[in-house]
């Protein structure tokens, strides 16, 4: 249901270039590149995660990801609630709720900040 080709659609690259430009004024500031990819299903949650990748010749530091979490919930760029709302509608979810929890340090290279969506 939640292929990569329909995430893509709703996550495109070019925007972790568009959110590094909003918070820094230019995208090359950035040092990783965000991709959402699926996880499964838990219960009645979707589980997605914020893939974030580090760039080439940048370092990926938990002082850089761990405190993304409130931020990936307001900001306009990475829009997470219409984000929940086109995965929810794609899941048949009636209502929804969604959240995003911490951050979690997979490797040096990529880190993942999980996204639920969960059927109200």
């Amino acid at each position: 249901m939640f292929d990569q080709e329909f995430l893509t659609t709703l996550f495109p690259s070019n925007r972790t270039n568009e959110f590094f430009e909003a918070l820094f004024g230019d995208a090359e500031e950035g040092a990783y590149d965000i991709k959402l990819s699926y996880q499964g299903k838990e219960g009645n949650s979707h589980k997605f995660f914020f893939e974030l990748h580090a760039r080439p010749n940048q370092c990926l530091r938990c002082n850089l990801t761990t405190g993304l979490p409130p931020v990936f919930e307001r900001h306009p760029i990475i829009a997470s609630k219409k984000l929940a709302e086109e995965i929810a509608k794609k899941a048949g979810f009636a209502n929804h709720t969604w959240k995003i929890g911490q951050t979690i340090q997979y490797s040096e290279e990529v880190h993942y900040v999980p996204f639920y969506i969960t059927e109200a």
